[in-house]
């Protein structure tokens, strides 16, 4: 069975009418992969400011920024693309959009991240000397 069948089947066993405070597989799924992206976002900033200053750099939190962001993007387009309403339908349709805006910032802070890291480190290396 493929991601999509699971989804539906589990947004077509909700009721029409959904408390607003219920918790359903959708804003489950929505709400855990908005949390996995503010992680990310948050050790995003936090490798970019270690990378900023140290010549170790964030590597090792610039990887977890991007790794995180990206499941989190993925997590909220799918959830956004199999929705069959708008918020409070209790298909997780908030969670989704947040999930996927703040992935892409966790994205952007770890790229940065690792890219200056990847600055500093080259920049206090010494030049290479090859002798012939």
């Amino acid at each position: 069975m493929s991601v999509h069948h699971l989804v539906t089947a589990a947004t077509a066993a909700q009721s029409a009418d959904v408390d607003p405070y219920s918790l359903t597989a959708a804003r489950l799924w929505a709400s855990s992969a908005a949390v996995l992206a503010l992680g990310g976002a948050v050790v995003g900033g936090l490798a970019l400011a270690r990378a900023a200053r140290s010549d170790n750099g964030g590597r090792k939190g610039a990887v977890v920024a991007l790794v995180s962001g990206l499941i989190a993007v993925v997590g909220g387009a799918l959830n956004l693309a199999v929705a069959d309403g708008g918020p409070g339908t209790g298909n997780g349709v908030v969670g989704g959009a947040l999930a996927l805006t703040v992935g892409l910032v966790a994205v952007v802070l770890g790229g940065l991240a690792l890219a200056r890291s990847r600055r500093v480190r080259d920049r206090a290396a010494p030049p290479a000397t090859s002798k012939v």
